[in-house]
């Protein structure tokens, strides 16, 4: 039995991802935010109010990281939550004005950076990474 992985593709992609999850952190890092605390920022900033659980299914993460995550959030004054006026079992969280200047800031220059990651990629070679990595995708 084989006792390590030896397909490239895969062993390439996930370098890749750390790599750039890596880059992410440490540029997050400079306002004093985890990836996850980003994330999280990054879906209210996009979608407006959420609820816990979607913005959960959007960042994938478990509702005990996401409590955490929304309490620390909260206490720095970057979002709210209140409770649904039509489901008393859910709780929307909206970013407040100080979240939306602080993103106000930081989504130019994540947009920046994600541009550069892949600046090395013609206009062919990202619609044909795109597409392979979608067909990787369909296979999960």
């Amino acid at each position: 039995m084989e006792r390590k992985c030896n397909n490239l593709p895969f062993l390439v992609l996930m370098q890749t991802s750390k790599g750039i999850h890596d880059r992410i952190k440490e540029e997050m890092a400079k306002n004093k935010l985890g990836i996850t605390e980003f994330s999280v920022l990054e879906v209210l900033y996009q979608k407006g109010k959420q609820t816990i659980q979607q913005i959960g299914n959007c960042i994938l993460i478990s509702s005990g990281s996401m409590t955490y995550c929304l309490d620390k959030l909260e206490k720095r004054g970057l979002l709210s939550r209140n409770a649904c006026p039509d489901d008393r079992r859910a709780i929307h969280v909206i970013l407040t004005d100080k979240g939306n200047k602080l993103m106000d800031e930081i989504m130019p220059k994540y947009v920046e950076l994600v541009d550069h990651l892949f600046d090395s990629l013609n206009s062919d070679e990202a619609k044909i990474l795109v597409h392979l990595l979608k067909k990787v995708r369909n296979e999960v």
